[in-house]
């Protein structure tokens, strides 16, 4: 059994460009920087909002395909876990980082929602999970077609 979980789910709209960096092995390390927005009403009714930001990194291949297709105000749904990390500045004061380290992404959003080049609805894994998706027969394949071709009479309720 699992001694602890460690898990984050985010949806939120990226507040800059995503910023992509290679290490010396040539592995892809993008960071984002993701806001998320609550909205209460307060005892007099007002309608408050409160903004927090997110730092988010992506590793290898989910790195490059968020380099490559989110930007700034892409809506996107990130899954990870929370790392909180402490370091000395160089002021030699100690400061502290609290990062999300993603291990899946979804683009949100269609066309001209900021849903990063058109690719809406695409879904970013973990290498090996793309694997199992790729290895379907053709027939499986070709049933998950797009549901843009169905009328609101199909919808059942």
């Amino acid at each position: 059994m699992a001694r602890g979980i460690n898990k984050v789910i985010l949806v939120g709209n990226l507040g800059n460009d995503p910023e992509t960096k290679y290490t010396q092995g040539g592995m892809a390390v993008t960071k984002i920087s993701l806001a998320t927005t609550s909205v209460r009403k307060d005892k007099e009714g007002n309608t408050q909002e409160r903004t927090e930001w997110h730092r988010v990194t992506f590793f290898g291949k989910l790195g490059e395909i968020a380099g490559e297709y989110l930007r700034k105000g892409s809506q996107c749904y990130v899954e990870g876990s929370i790392r909180y990390d402490k370091y000395t500045g160089q002021d030699g004061v100690e400061k502290y980082s609290t990062d999300i380290i993603a291990d899946e992404m979804q683009m949100l959003g269609g066309r001209g929602e900021g849903g990063g080049g058109g690719g809406g609805g695409e879904r970013a894994a973990r290498p090996q999970r793309q694997e199992t998706a790729q290895r379907r027969p053709p027939a499986q394949q070709q049933q998950q077609a797009p549901m843009d071709d169905f009328s609101d009479d199909d919808i059942p309720f």
